[in-house]
């Protein structure tokens, strides 16, 4: 895939001060009309939430499925996307999703269905009215 290709959706790059990443790099996303904003020096949880969210999307997706194609990965990114805002329950949010919040109790009998995504890699469980 190339900058080139998909410069126009993107606006900001977010990273941190490794030396790795040299003026050329920066030119290059800058010359797309994309903004660089570097994280704080010295500010070792700057980079929490995109860790986190790597962490979780490599244990629980990454690590356990063969990525064929850029076109696969595309597919399967935007899935567990969708997954881990809709349906996956965070801690933080006691038990809800960031995109959904829990359904109120119900003290009659419930019938539950899962929906298999990934190939059953993940499973999704919803209550059926």
């Amino acid at each position: 895939m190339e900058l080139r290709d998909r410069a126009e959706e993107f606006r900001l790059l977010i990273r941190d001060r490794d030396t790795k990443f040299t003026a050329t790099f920066d030119e290059i996303f800058t010359a797309g009309g994309i903004r660089i904003l570097k994280t704080p020096p010295r500010a070792p949880r700057a980079n929490a939430f995109a860790e986190r969210w790597i962490g979780s999307l490599r244990r629980e997706l990454l690590d356990r499925i063969i990525i064929v194609n850029a076109h696969h990965l595309r597919r399967v990114l935007a899935t567990y996307e969708i997954h881990f805002s809709e349906h996956r329950p965070h801690r933080s949010l006691g038990q809800a999703a960031p995109l959904r919040a829990l359904p109120d109790p119900v003290e009659d009998d419930i019938k539950v269905i899962r929906r298999d995504r990934l190939g059953g890699l993940i499973h999704e469980y919803a209550q059926v009215a």
